[in-house]
């Protein structure tokens, strides 16, 4: 009699859950947000701290190669811009954070992750900072990027990462047109100041390229993460959207994007464009990119020596929680 009832129990609760993942489903077929007190599949969750972890780490690394610039801007209106945006993107980070804990996890577990080298971030941070040009570039290529990737992402399906990246975004785009300002500047100046914005155009644009991830066909997690309406646009479909956003603004700075393959295609409607070297992509998402192991060292020294404030922000918590009590 225990076995058959153990069986029927272990029945009912099988039947539950397939109920719950039913009307889970049927709510994201019909564009409804899912909220933290919502139920939720265990995968589902998975794949959203995956991501917006990997997303808010990104932001936190991503002020380091710009950070690089901040005492050295070539003038004061330059590095209040500068600083602003660095500012900006430690506010992301935990904007993004925020969201996590919202899904039961918290932000220090997440940094241990991050310089365990347990959890990836961005590819594009990488990268070396050589020139103040490049501060012009992040802000048009990669937060361009950033953006095409970002918009469609305000309509997740995860309530609080939407509403987190409608913010984000508006600051994106700001920091986009900073940055094409910049260029612009540049390349309306000296000879030598063209030549440093096409060389560091021509170091930045596959990167920036591979910021959208795997090509559709070798990427894991996109299939689901579109069914849950986590993700709304395929790889190779923000990709392909940001290229064909990109070249006019790169007829109108006059600068040549370094890649002999990109043309118009009528019967397609888009550019078409050459080949992306991912086995540099894998190489340095794997760790070996030029900036990696400074990058995360650089991010596990802010941590250690930022331990005492957060000792003493404990601290103050714990006694106004007793004198609450």
């Amino acid at each position: 009699m225990t076995t058959v009832g153990a069986s029927a129990a272990d029945g009912a609760t099988r039947h539950d859950a397939t109920s719950l993942e039913a009307r889970f489903q049927r709510n994201i077929d019909r564009d409804r947000r899912i909220e933290p007190r919502d139920w939720m599949p265990d995968g589902y969750r998975r794949t959203l701290v995956r991501q917006i972890a990997q997303h808010a780490h990104s932001e936190i690394i991503g002020m380091q190669p710009e950070g690089n610039w901040l005492t050295r801007a070539p003038s004061l209106r330059r590095k209040a811009i500068l600083l602003a945006k660095v500012q900006d993107e430690a506010g992301h980070g935990m904007y993004l954070y925020a969201a996590t804990e919202t899904l039961g996890v918290d932000r220090g577990t997440l940094t241990q992750k991050l310089i365990d080298r347990a959890q990836k971030y961005s590819s594009i941070f990488n990268y070396p900072t050589l020139t103040f040009a490049d501060v012009g570039t992040i802000g048009w290529l990669v937060d361009g990027a950033a953006i095409c990737n970002q918009v469609p992402l305000c309509r997740s399906s995860y309530g609080p990462y939407a509403r987190a990246m409608v913010r984000i975004c508006k600051e994106e785009s700001f920091h986009q047109r900073q940055g094409f300002e910049l260029l612009l500047t540049m390349m309306a100046g000296t000879a030598e100041q063209r030549a440093m914005v096409q060389e560091s155009v021509d170091r930045f644009w596959w990167p920036s390229l591979m910021m959208f991830g795997p090509p559709d066909d070798a990427s894991p997690n996109t299939a689901q993460s579109l069914r849950w309406g986590i993700k709304r646009d395929t790889n190779d479909e923000v990709r392909q959207k940001f290229i064909d956003m990109t070249v006019p603004q790169a007829e109108v700075l006059g600068v040549t994007l370094p890649d002999p393959e990109l043309r118009w295609n009528e019967r397609r409607g888009h550019y078409d464009f050459g080949a992306i070297d991912w086995d540099e992509f894998t190489r340095v998402v794997g760790g070996d990119g030029p900036c990696n192991t400074q990058r995360l060292a650089t991010r596990r020294r802010a941590h250690d020596e930022g331990a005492w404030v957060r000792e003493a922000a404990s601290a103050w918590a714990a006694k106004h929680a007793e004198r609450a009590r």
